[in-house]
């Protein structure tokens, strides 16, 4: 019990610490880069027909967002405000809270990650084992290595503009972009439902199919590798099944590699599920930081990219906690070392 609570002491060490270096990069790097936030708010009230050039406005955008003020103490002022839990307002949306922009796009990038990645995770675990277990004893199982190969190095942002000449211009079956149809008001009925399904389902396609081609060649070679260990060897002796020595013995054991696999690659899944987001214009956190981006929205970027920083840091956390529970071939002391 103690060498565990050492090994979390650790790994929850580890957790802050990366919040932290987090929050101060992403405070200080929007900041160097050139421009300045107002100009494209000054840009609009002057497309608009507004004084922009008034020095009482000015003056008071600057004291609202605090940019009159050193950075050092801009940065002292944005630990101060996060603590309370305050993310600010936007810059470019004003009076709009972050925290609000964010509830508003967060559920859609949940909705759009969790199943891709639960999709593609199942899909290529289950495929991989199959396809590993019995080697090449078929032409279509010798074909799927080299396709998964294919899918694999191809970047979302790749696969997402394929998918999109394909079937939104080649065949206009699905919506170029958008979560859902213009004018329709988001309602929980079947028509609402099936539209946001047809609006999603090519960047959910971009998403599953790079995901998938990795999970398949891993699970594929960790099946492989496990053929020639002493308890598979052991249960063949003993008449056991093929289908129950793959599922009950093989599988199981090629599972804590895949889990700790599905940790390590989710920045990468995240990072791929944003770009997507912004080709197809899928109103979720990529999006919106996209769009704080283009017009030096700081608070918007600062809460975007923090709270995309934390849900992957605490997923990689809880993992750590539970991996060496249920791998009982784990050490404390080997795990808290490494």
């Amino acid at each position: 019990m103690i060498a565990y609570l050492r090994y979390l002491s650790e790994r929850f060490v580890i957790f802050v610490a990366t919040i932290f270096i987090s929050i101060t990069i992403v405070f200080f790097v929007p900041r160097l880069v050139p421009g300045h936030p107002l100009t494209a708010v000054f840009s609009r009230m002057a497309a608009a027909g507004g004084r922009v050039n008034a020095p009482q406005l000015i003056e008071e955008y600057n004291r609202l967002f605090g940019l009159d003020k050193s950075l050092w103490e801009q940065y002292v002022r944005f630990l101060r405000e996060l603590a309370r839990g305050n993310l600010g307002y936007s810059i470019g949306n004003f009076p709009a809270h972050v925290s609000d922009m964010l509830r508003s796009a967060v559920p859609w990038t949940i909705g759009l990650l969790t199943l891709t990645t639960l999709i593609s995770w199942v899909l290529g675990s289950l495929i991989g084992a199959v396809v590993g277990w019995r080697g090449g004893k078929s032409r279509f199982i010798q074909a799927l290595v080299p396709a998964a190969l294919v899918l694999y190095t191809i970047p979302y942002y790749i696969l997402a503009i394929i998918l999109i000449f394909l079937f939104a211009f080649q065949w206009p079956i699905f919506p170029l972009s958008g979560a859902y149809s213009v004018g329709l008001r988001p309602e929980l009925s079947l028509d609402f439902a099936l539209d946001v399904l047809r609006h999603g389902t090519l960047p959910a396609l971009s998403i599953i199919l790079v995901s998938l081609g990795w999970w398949f060649l891993s699970m594929r070679s960790l099946i492989t590798s496990l053929k020639g260990e002493d308890y598979i060897l052991q249960a063949e002796a003993k008449g056991l099944s093929d289908r129950r020595i793959l599922w009950g013995y093989a599988f199981r054991n090629a599972l804590l590699p895949q889990a700790t696999g599905l940790a390590i690659s989710l920045g990468r899944i995240v990072g791929g599920a944003l770009i997507t987001e912004v080709i197809f214009a899928y109103p979720g956190l990529g999006w919106l930081i996209y769009n704080s981006i283009t017009s030096i929205d700081f608070p918007v970027i600062q809460g975007g990219v923090l709270l995309i920083v934390f849900a992957v840091a605490l997923a990689n956390f809880v993992i750590d906690m539970a991996y060496p529970l249920i791998d009982p071939r784990i050490r404390y002391e080997r795990a808290g070392r490494g």
